[in-house]
């Protein structure tokens, strides 16, 4: 389904049913050069289980044009600017990563505009090694390498694919190496700059979730769990899984969020 938003197309991915402005919404955020792909599992169901779901592309990434966003807050404002377009007053955001750190940034300064949080992989600060944004300047296969080992357990590489005929490895680089020339670049920067201010944090007020990976290599999950306890009421789970735990464990992932959700 396509928006405009801030003068450009905005393609969502409404997980197999039609939109429904009407009912209880939720908005999927991907991480750094990724797509709405990433959420196809938790977003479908959703979709099928009493919500109206929309999986965006986040500017210049997956089906979305327009200029590449350098900053987290710019993120935000599209993310707001999303809603308006969508004609939705209020909506649960879900982000995972580098969509973890935008959700947070939407909810801090629209508040008012978001129903439920729920960051996925995510941690303040979530610093990126000089090496990565190096590699990411001159779009090496490097960078997406790293980006592809870093972002999954160690097991990884062994354990089956919930998509048959795929592995979960190979999947992940195919779709960050799809990404626009700059891009992963551009967000590498963006999470390595955020820096919300302490009490922004603490003033937030609507229900939280923070999901962990036990075996992630990218976020500890001891950063995730500091940031909880940060938010007021928020809940921390650890799942066992590394960064990309949607997809390495798509059904604790999906659980969480239900639980969470209902």
């Amino acid at each position: 389904m396509n928006f405009i938003v801030q003068g450009y197309p905005a393609f969502a991915y409404t997980g197999g049913r039609a939109f429904d402005a009407s009912q209880a919404a939720v908005v999927f955020i991907h991480g750094a050069a990724f797509d709405h792909s990433v959420w196809q599992w938790q977003s479908r169901y959703l979709a099928h289980h009493g919500f109206t779901v929309l999986a965006v592309d986040l500017p210049a990434h997956g089906r979305s044009p327009g200029p590449i966003r350098d900053s987290i807050g710019g993120f935000a404002d599209w993310v707001a600017a999303f809603l308006d377009a969508a004609t939705l007053p209020r909506a649960t955001l879900v982000g995972h990563s580098m969509g973890a750190l935008v959700a947070l940034e939407t909810a801090i300064r629209y508040g008012s505009r978001v129903e439920k949080l729920a960051l996925v992989g995510g941690a303040v600060p979530m610093a990126v090694g000089e090496p990565f944004i190096a590699a990411a300047q001159d779009d090496a296969p490097e960078a997406f390498d790293m980006e592809v080992a870093w972002g999954h357990a160690r097991s990884a590489a062994l354990a089956q694919s919930p998509v048959p005929g795929t592995s979960l490895l190979g999947a992940s680089r195919a779709l960050n190496g799809r990404a626009r020339a700059g891009v992963l670049h551009a967000d590498l920067l963006a999470c390595n700059r955020y820096a919300p201010a302490e009490p922004s944090i603490a003033a937030l007020g609507m229900p939280t979730l923070v999901l962990g990976g036990a075996r992630d290599q990218m976020v500890s999950w001891r950063g995730a769990e500091a940031l909880a306890k940060r938010i007021p009421g928020a809940r921390f789970e650890r799942l066992d899984a590394g960064h990309s735990m949607m997809s390495e464990a798509p059904r604790a992932t999906l659980e969480a969020l239900r639980r969470f959700l209902l």
